[in-house]
Order: C-alpha cells, then structure tokens, then sequence
C-alpha cells in the first residue's frame, strides 16, 4: 500500500508499525524518525518559524487565518505523482496541519481516488485509539494491537509508581505569548503522571488566558511546553513563565517530543511528567527531555 501522511504524528506511528517501506509521502515538518523526511517526497510545505519569537509566530499564524490563507500548501502534483493509496490527515487544528478538507478538494481536482482518512484525537485513548485505526487501515491491526498493548503496560507501570502519592497541581503552558493553557490529550498526560491539571481544557482546545487566571489556579508545578518547539525553545521560554509564577518550580519538556504530537511518544512524555513530579519514584531519564528552570 502506497501511504501519504500529512501529520508528523502519523509519521510516527506508520514507522512505529514497521511500515515505513510503504510510506511514499510526508510534510516538511515530518522529523521522527530522522530519515522520513530525508528518504520521502516532501507533499505539504509551510512557512520555517524558527528563529521568530512566540509573538511573532502568533502574529503571523492570525495574519494568515484572518486574511483565509492557509498555513500550509499542498504540492498537488508531487501528491499526484505518488498515486497514493491512503492519506493520512486530520481536522483538528488549522494552525497544526493541512484540513483534511483542503485534501479533499485537492483529490477531486486531480482525480486522485485515494482514501483519505482524518485522525482527529481529543484524549489520550483517543490517540491510542488512532494507532489501531492506522493498523486497521494498513493491514497491520495485529501490529498495533500490540502497540497499543505495550504502550499502556508502560502507563500501567507508572501508575504503579505513582499510586497512593500526593497529586501536585499542575499548570501546563502551551504557549507564552499570547499565553495558551493545554488542553486536548495534555492534561490526561498530567493525571496519568501523578499529577492534578489546572487552568486546564480536557479533550477541548488550548484556550487563552491570563496570567492571572494561570495563579488564581494554584498550580504547584509549572511545566512550559510550547507547541513546535523542543526542549531548548521551551527553556528559553521559561524564563518568563518564572517571573510570572514566582515561587513555584518551572520546568521546561521537548513539547514537540513528548507532549504536543498524538503518538506513540506520548507515553514517554508521560514517564517524562512522572519524573518532575515524583522523583525518585520512576526511573531517570535520558538526557534532553526535561529541565528544571526554577
């Protein structure tokens, strides 16, 4: 089967499966594993943020919805050339990838007859759930079966770990500027952990708020995770989040890694969020993932 994937997250899990022979397509932000990009035609593109501060980002992101320009392009003949089979998208968020609508609209024009699938998850099962329904899609269900199996021994033995200790209130920053609190799969991240989320929108989107609202929360940790960014860019981002929220520790988590992309990966970032919040009780873990800021 000829695969497309136009998410990153799909990314992964197609090659978590062991189908990354069959994957012919990926987007411009597909970097797990480092290869994908490296060996696959490139089928979406966008515009490269590194370098611009939140702010700017931000800006830029709302410049382009309100004028209904898309985010993304979809290179339409490089699609039609792979004549793929499946697609893999989702509806989700504009701001994160192309619409599965825009695909639509693109295969109609081109005459392209491939399935286009929307994985669209809001909790954490959700994106399990994902996993299964690309096994099902790919004729690789026992595959991900056992995927699905192995990741949810691993939350099991966290919450192992984890059981009968004092849940800590936790505040997850998504973004700094303008400031964004987590929602989606995030805070279900937080409670698998040992954790208790606050200023929180489970299963719903990240929402805006103020700092204020953040503090009249009471968190007791504050983890920075900025959608896009790795643990570097959520570091240098924490510094405001400590002058906002004094007192209290703040850390820093490769967000794009372990927190923000419905994957497999979640689950280490699970593990990541146990071991903020309950040290000594998990395992240590490697270097890059996490980083205490205050």
């Amino acid at each position: 089967m000829r695969v497309v994937s136009l998410l990153p997250s799909a990314t992964e899990i197609v090659y978590a499966l062991g189908l990354g022979d069959q994957l012919v397509g990926v987007t411009f932000e597909c970097d797990e594993p480092p290869s994908a990009r490296r060996d696959k035609t490139v089928v979406v593109g966008g515009r490269d943020t590194s370098g611009m501060t939140p702010a700017a980002i931000d800006a830029y992101v709302r410049a382009e919805m309100a004028a209904g320009r898309d985010l993304y392009t979809l290179h339409a003949d490089a699609l039609a050339a792979l004549d793929p089979e499946l697609i893999l998208t989702q509806d989700l968020c504009r701001v994160c990838a192309l619409p599965a609508g825009h695909v639509d609209e693109a295969l109609r024009y081109l005459g392209c007859t491939a399935d286009v699938v929307s994985l669209d998850p809001r909790t954490l099962d959700d994106v399990l759930a994902t996993i299964v329904t690309i096994g099902q899609r790919t004729g690789a269900g026992r595959q991900a079966e056992t995927l699905v199996a192995a990741l949810r021994r691993r939350l099991t033995a966290v919450a192992g770990q984890v059981a009968g200790r004092y849940r800590p209130a936790v505040a997850v920053i998504e973004w700094v500027d303008p400031l964004f609190s987590a929602g989606h799969w995030v805070p279900d991240l937080v409670t698998a952990a040992g954790g208790r989320p606050v200023a929180a929108h489970p299963g719903g989107r990240s929402a805006q708020t103020s700092w204020e609202q953040i503090a009249a929360a009471q968190p007791e940790v504050a983890v920075v995770a900025p959608c896009g960014f790795r643990l570097d860019g959520a570091a240098a981002q924490a510094g405001q989040v400590t002058r906002q929220l004094p007192g209290i520790p703040v850390w820093a988590i490769d967000a794009d890694g372990l927190v923000v992309r419905p994957g497999p990966r979640l689950i280490d970032g699970v593990e990541a969020l146990a071991a903020i919040l309950h040290p000594g009780q998990v395992p240590a873990l490697p270097a890059g993932r996490i980083r205490r800021i205050a």
